[in-house]
C-alpha cells in the first residue's frame, strides 16, 4: 500500500514538474486570417499572429514612436536617399537560419518582386538594398521617402527565414518561418492557430508562455462567452456595447487604445465583374449614397457612441485630418437631388459583408438610411476570407471592410487608391491623386505632406471609391489570470511580458 502510495506520489510530481506546467495562452480572434506569409496576407487578424511570430526591422511603441527591433540603429544620407541600418547580431530564424544583412535584402527583393506580394507599393522608392557587411544594410531610394521607417515597422519590415521561402515558394504561408519569439506549429482553417516558443529567441526572457493558440470566433458576445467562462485567456475587440459589463466584472480585466485605422465601404469602380454597374460608373450616385448616411447615428446606434465618426482615412482627431473637409451631415435632399442629376431615381447595390453580428447591424442601419434616398441595398453575409478573395478577385459590387492603421498617413491611403497600389481592390485610378501622393512620400516636411494630402482627397471627396464611416477604438477583455497585457493603438496583441498564472 505504501509503494502505491509512493507511486501515485511520485507520479504526481513528475507531472507538476513536467509538461503539465507549460502555459498555453488561449486569444479570441475576430475573423480567420488569411495567406500566413507577410508579403501576401492583408487581414488584420493575419498581422495579429505576425506580432507573435515576426519580428520587424524596427518597431513601435504604444505612443507611436519608432524603436529598434531587429535593426538597432540606422541613419540616412544628407540628401533623404539612402538608409542604413545596423542589424542586431546573434539572430536566428526559426529555422536555425542566421539573420544578416543578406536576409535582409532576400525579404526585400521578395516582397517587391513575389507577383503575389500586396507590399509592392509600399517599397517603391526603394531602388535596390545591399549588403554593405554582414549586419549593414543600406536602401537606396529613387527619391526621398519620409515613410520608409513607418513602412518598415509593418509587414514589409517583417522578416522570414530565405531558406524557407526560397524552398516553398507560395506554400511558405503553410508553414511560415520567421525570427520572432513564437514559431508556427499547426493550423485548422476556420478553427485554430497554434504557435510555440522558439528557445533560440533573441529577446527569450521577456516570452513568459510556451504556446499560444488562437481561435477565430467572428462573434464578439460569443467571444466574451467563452472568455468568461475560461475557455479563453484573451479576447480583441470586444463590442463597445459590452464594454461597461467588462469593465463591471470582477474576473475581467479591461483595456483600451484609440485607433489609427478606420472602417467603410471599398467600392467597385473597375475591377472585374463587380463593375460596370451604374454606382462604379457613377461618382454623383457614390456622393448620394455617402450624403444618406448619418455617421453620428450610427456611431450611436451600433457602437453605443464609442467610436469616432469620419470620412477620411484620419480620424477627426488627427493633425492629418482635412478640416476643410468635415465630416458630412445626412442631407437626403441633396442625394436625391445628385440622383436625379446622374439620371436615375433608384439604385440597386450588393453591399458583402463579414458574417458576424456587429456588421449585419451596421449594414442594415446604412440600408435603412441610403433606402430614403432610392438606394436598394442588398446585403451579402460571408466569411471574412472569402470576402477579402473575392474582393481581390473583382467578384464584388461594394464591400463593408476596414483598416487597423499604420503609423505614418500615407500607408493608409497610398496602397488602396493609386494606380498599382497594393490592396486597390477597388482599380480606381487617377494620374494627378498618384502625382499628389508620391509628393507626400517625397517630402520630409510635415506641412508639405499635409498639403499634398490635403490635395488628393478633394479628388477622393469627389470619385469616392472608398466611403469612409467611423474610427474605432480597439477594446480587450482578459481573465485575471493574464497579466503584462499593454494596448496599441494599432490593435496588435504583442506578447513580450504577457504571463498567465
Amino acid at each position: 500500500m505504501k509503494l502505491k502510495s509512493l507511486a501515485f506520489a511520485l507520479a504526481i510530481s513528475a507531472a507538476l514538474t513536467g509538461p503539465a506546467l507549460a502555459t498555453d495562452l488561449r486569444i479570441g480572434i475576430g475573423e480567420d486570417p488569411d495567406a500566413l506569409d507577410p508579403d501576401q496576407s492583408r487581414t488584420f487578424v493575419g498581422e495579429v499572429i505576425f506580432a507573435a511570430m515576426c519580428d520587424k526591422l524596427v518597431n513601435i511603441t504604444p505612443d507611436l514612436t519608432i524603436i529598434p527591433q531587429l535593426a538597432t540603429d540606422w541613419n540616412w544620407s544628407g540628401d533623404g536617399t539612402e538608409l542604413t541600418m545596423d542589424l542586431r547580431k546573434g539572430v536566428t530564424f526559426q529555422d536555425g537560419t542566421p539573420f544578416n544583412a543578406q536576409a535582409v535584402v532576400d525579404n526585400i527583393d521578395r516582397s517587391q518582386h513575389l507577383p503575389e506580394s500586396r507590399r509592392k507599393s509600399e517599397l517603391t522608392s526603394v531602388k535596390s538594398v545591399e549588403a554593405a557587411g554582414e549586419y549593414q544594410v543600406k536602401f537606396n531610394l529613387s527619391a526621398p521617402d519620409a515613410t520608409l521607417l513607418a513602412t518598415l515597422a509593418a509587414r514589409s519590415g517583417a522578416m522570414m527565414s530565405p531558406t524557407a521561402f526560397k524552398k516553398d515558394g507560395l506554400d511558405f504561408a503553410n508553414h511560415p518561418v520567421c525570427a520572432g519569439p513564437f514559431e508556427f506549429k499547426s493550423r485548422v482553417q476556420q478553427d485554430r492557430i497554434v504557435l510555440q516558443k522558439y528557445p533560440g529567441y533573441w529577446d527569450a526572457d521577456k516570452i513568459k508562455v510556451d504556446t499560444v493558440t488562437y481561435l477565430p470566433i467572428p462573434d464578439a458576445t460569443v467571444r466574451l462567452a467563452n472568455l468568461r467562462s475560461g475557455d479563453l485567456d484573451i479576447i480583441e475587440r470586444v463590442a463597445p456595447t459590452d464594454a461597461q459589463s467588462v469593465k463591471d466584472d470582477p474576473s475581467l480585466t479591461y483595456a483600451d487604445a484609440p485607433g489609427i485605422g478606420y472602417q467603410g465601404l471599398t467600392i467597385n469602380i473597375n475591377n472585374g465583374t463587380g463593375a460596370g454597374n451604374p454606382f462604379a460608373k457613377s461618382n454623383l450616385l457614390r456622393q448620394a449614397f455617402s450624403l444618406s448616411i448619418d455617421r453620428d447615428a450610427l456611431n450611436q446606434v451600433v457602437f453605443n457612441g464609442a467610436y469616432t465618426p469620419g470620412n477620411q482615412p484620419a480620424s477627426p482627431k488627427s493633425p492629418w485630418y482635412d478640416q476643410d473637409l468635415p465630416v458630412p451631415a445626412r442631407d437626403v435632399a441633396k442625394a436625391e437631388a445628385l440622383m436625379k442629376q446622374a439620371g436615375v431615381d433608384r439604385v440597386d447595390l450588393q453591399l458583402t459583408v463579414p458574417n458576424n453580428p456587429q456588421s449585419m447591424q451596421l449594414a442594415q442601419v446604412i440600408q435603412s438610411m441610403v433606402a430614403e434616398s432610392g438606394f436598394k441595398l442588398n446585403i451579402k453575409a460571408t466569411e471574412f476570407a472569402t470576402m477579402l478573395a473575392a474582393q481581390t478577385a473583382g467578384d464584388y459590387q461594394a464591400d463593408l471592410v476596414g483598416w487597423s492603421g499604420y503609423v505614418d498617413p500615407d500607408a493608409n491611403l497610398n496602397p488602396f487608391v493609386t494606380c498599382n497600389g497594393g490592396i486597390n481592390d477597388s482599380k480606381y485610378c487617377d494620374p494627378a491623386l498618384d502625382k499628389l501622393m508620391q509628393a507626400g512620400r517625397a517630402s520630409t516636411d510635415p506641412a508639405a505632406r499635409k498639403k499634398a494630402y490635403d490635395a488628393a482627397r478633394v479628388i477622393l471627396d469627389r470619385d469616392l471609391p472608398l466611403i469612409y464611416l467611423y474610427h474605432p477604438t480597439w477594446i480587450w477583455a482578459m481573465g485575471k489570470k493574464v497579466t503584462g497585457f499593454v494596448p496599441y493603438p494599432d490593435g496588435l496583441i504583442r506578447l513580450e511580458g504577457v504571463s498567465k498564472s
